[in-house]
Formats: structure tokens, C-alpha cells, sequence
């Protein structure tokens, strides 16, 4: 059968919608956003709180359902959303996602440290200036925060991460801020990296050296290349994989899942049985690929939703001012609102 005609879209670009029924918008900034759970994760925050605000995506719709590819989002250019959230009297803050997470960087006023380790801003908040007073439009980076919490909030020994090796899997944004939070709140001794993409990993391992030019000062990058070598090494107490779940067909994907299966797959042993895995790829699946493969050799897993939530709670802290996680009830409740979500959306999907 062959593929529908790909339909170009010819619709004039949208304007940034500033809702004249709310005191404050945030936006999500990126594309694709046609299943993000930011906007709920926001709304429950906003509702509890009393807060006449909303989350926007900040995107269109492209194609139609007859259309190849299949629908898409598509959000304006960086000029042009800098120039609206500067003008906007409403403006509380922004989620970005990709790909606009490192591009939009050089247009704000200020990085935190979170968005110069990591390499990407995901958010941006607001700031008054203390020695003049003027707001400023700060990047950080939360997804450093929800990849700390769901690993330290879920393992049953956070104190088995410090002085062992991790493993990251992949070589984007997910690996980048991993590495991040590895070196500064896991107390890694060594960090292996393993990705498809040799390239990605030279790209990693030559940013890291610039922003890092004491070798010693920092957990040591190691990129693992060869199972029979994975399979010497010692095993990782931490494991972040951030890759999409699909099966590996080049011969360089399938060497690559040769490696992360000996890292997984090596003889159990008392300390490996505490070792966890946080699977970022949760969509379409949160069971993937690899976390069955990391749940048949022992690691626990923890689902890419649980970062999704902690980092979308610290840029609540950040845009609202309120103590987000001290309100009782409220981070429970986020999850359930977000679960439920979730689970829906695996029943649709399984009636199909």
C-alpha cells in the first residue's frame, strides 16, 4: 500500500496566544508536544494553589491525519517567542523541550549552573536583577532535578551510588545532564557511556574536557565499545538510559545493545541486585525494550515518568514561589493525576 501524499502546511503562522481570562501563562516551548503531560502536571499545581493560571503548548498542528508523516507540532522561531514572553505582562515562566533546549540559550539574560553543566535549558524563569532591579529571563535546567529525585526517591540504598561506577545510554541532552547529576549528588566513581553514535560521544567527551580541564576533578568519562569489555568491568550501581525503545537494526545499534546487555546480563551478584536503571523513554511504552531486559537481570527500574514529575515540580517551585513538595499532598496527588493519564492513554492505545 503506498504511503499518502505528504501535504505541505500553507496556514500563516500562528500568533503567541496571551489568554485575556488568566493572570499568569506559561508556556511549553518545542515540538513535538501532541501528548506532553506538562500541561496537566502545571494545571494540578495551579488548581491546588488557587492560582488563575495555565500552561500553553506553544505549537500547531501540521498535517492532518491523511498526511506522511503523521501530524506534528511546530513552534515559532526563538526571535519571535524571546520577543512575545518579553512584551507579555502575563508571562510566568516556560518549559522548552527540544529542539530548541540548547539554541535558545545565548537569547536569555542569565544560565544557572544546572544549564552550563548539563548543556541545555529546559526552563526558563524570572528573576529581578539585584543590582538593578529589572526582571531578568533566566535558563536552568530541572531536568537535572527530576533525574536526581527519581533516582534517589526510588532506590532502596542511595548510599550504594557513591564510590561505584554509573552507566549512561545514549548520547543527547538525557546523557549530558545525567553525567551532571552522577558527578554532583551521586558521588560516581566512574562513568561509562554507551550510545550507537560514536560521534555523540566524542561530542560529549570534547564539551566535558572544556568545561572540565582537571581529568581528575571529575568522575572519568569511559566509552564502552566492546561487550566481551562490558562484561569485565564492574557493574554499574546507577544506570540512566535515555534512548528511543526502538529494536536495533544497523550493525552499530546492535553492538551497542550487545554492550548494554552484558552490562545488565553479567552474573548477579548481592551488590547488582541493588543496582536501579531510570528508563527516560516512557512514550509510547514505559515498559521498554531495555527495561525488560534490566528487570529479568535483578535492577529495579524506575519509569522516565517519575523525572518527568520531579522536574516538572521544581519548575513550579520556581515560577509560583510556593513550597511545592512541603504542601501536603500535593506531589501524591500530581503523580495520581499523572498516572492516570498514562494509564489511559496504554488502554486506548491497547483497544486499537
Amino acid at each position: 500500500m503506498a504511503a499518502p501524499a505528504v501535504v505541505a502546511d500553507t496556514r500563516p503562522e500562528e500568533p503567541i496566544t496571551i489568554p485575556a481570562d488568566r493572570d499568569g501563562v506559561a508556556y511549553l516551548y518545542g515540538h513535538p508536544l501532541l501528548n506532553s503531560l506538562s500541561p496537566p502536571l502545571h494545571q494540578t499545581v495551579y488548581d491546588t494553589f488557587g492560582l488563575n493560571w495555565t500552561q500553553i503548548p506553544l505549537s500547531s498542528v501540521t498535517g492532518t491525519s491523511e498526511t506522511y508523516p503523521p501530524p506534528y507540532t511546530v513552534s515559532p522561531p526563538i526571535e519571535k517567542y524571546m520577543a512575545s514572553i518579553r512584551s507579555n505582562p502575563k508571562f510566568v515562566g516556560s518549559s522548552v523541550t527540544m529542539p530548541h533546549k540548547v539554541a535558545i540559550m545565548p537569547h536569555l539574560d542569565d544560565l544557572t549552573e544546572h544549564a552550563r553543566q548539563a548543556g541545555a535549558c529546559n526552563t526558563i524563569f524570572l528573576r529581578d536583577d539585584p543590582a538593578t532591579g529589572k526582571k531578568q529571563y533566566v535558563g536552568t535546567n530541572t531536568d537535572c532535578d527530576g533525574v536526581r529525585e527519581a533516582l534517589l526517591q526510588n532506590s532502596p540504598n542511595p548510599e550504594n551510588f557513591r564510590g561505584r561506577p554509573a552507566l549512561i545510554i545514549g548520547g543527547g541532552g538525557t546523557a549530558r545532564t545525567a553525567i551532571y547529576v552522577m558527578r554532583r549528588w551521586l558521588g560516581s566513581s566512574k562513568i561509562y557511556v554507551v550510545n550507537r553514535d560514536a560521534a555523540e560521544v566524542e561530542a560529549i567527551l570534547a564539551e566535558d574536557r572544556q568545561r572540565n580541564p582537571d581529568p581528575n576533578a571529575q568522575a572519568p568519562l569511559i566509552h564502552v565499545t566492546d561487550p566481551a569489555e562490558a562484561a569485565r568491568l564492574e557493574a554499574p550501581a546507577a544506570i540512566v538510559s535515555g534512548i528511543p525503545n526502538y529494536p536495533p537494526k544497523s550493525p552499530e545499534e546492535l553492538n551497542a545493545r550487545a554492550v548494554i546487555q552484558a552490562f545488565l546480563g553479567t552474573e548477579a551478584t548481592a551488590d547488582k541486585q541493588e543496582g536501579v536503571i531510570l528508563e527516560m523513554c516512557y512514550h509510547p511504552v514505559p515498559w521498554t525494550e531495555i527495561a525488560k531486559l534490566a528487570s529479568a537481570g535483578g535492577w529495579k527500574v524506575i519509569l522516565g515518568s517519575e523525572a518527568l514529575i520531579w522536574q516538572g515540580l521544581e519548575q513550579a517551585r520556581l515560577w509560583t514561589g510556593k513550597d511545592i513538595v512541603g504542601t501536603p499532598g500535593l506531589v501524591q496527588l500530581v503523580k495520581d493525576t499523572l498516572y492516570k493519564i498514562i494509564a489511559d492513554r496504554q488502554e486506548s492505545k491497547s483497544s486499537l
